[in-house]
């Protein structure tokens, strides 16, 4: 058997999804932390979370260094499996953000 399956902890995994989605919603974390933590929560190896997910090693490798210039659509498929998808948010930090108005 697996070791990686055999010492998981489905609490564990809860709470590690629950802090990445919270994480997410609170725009305080970054893309490459975000995949990151989804391998971790799927139990799956680089290759196999690649695999599963549709796209190279390579491309998931660069995601997470954050040296990658990733594709939405490739973004898009790492993160969907998680009800997740690519989109605008205000930068982190930036004030008018929390009550962001067209120019005009």
């Amino acid at each position: 058997m697996d070791k990686r399956v055999k010492h998981r902890i489905h609490d564990r995994d809860i709470a590690i999804r629950d802090e990445m989605y919270q994480a997410v919603l609170d725009n305080t974390i970054s893309v490459p932390d975000a995949v990151k933590r989804m391998q971790k929560i799927s139990g799956l190896t680089q290759p196999e979370f690649a695999r599963h997910r549709g796209i190279s090693v390579a491309a998931l490798r660069q995601i997470v260094s954050g040296k990658g210039n990733p594709t939405v659509e490739t973004l898009n498929k790492v993160v969907a499996i998680f009800g997740l998808e690519v989109g605008l948010v205000p930068k982190r930090g930036d004030r008018q953000a929390s009550n962001p108005r067209p120019p005009g």
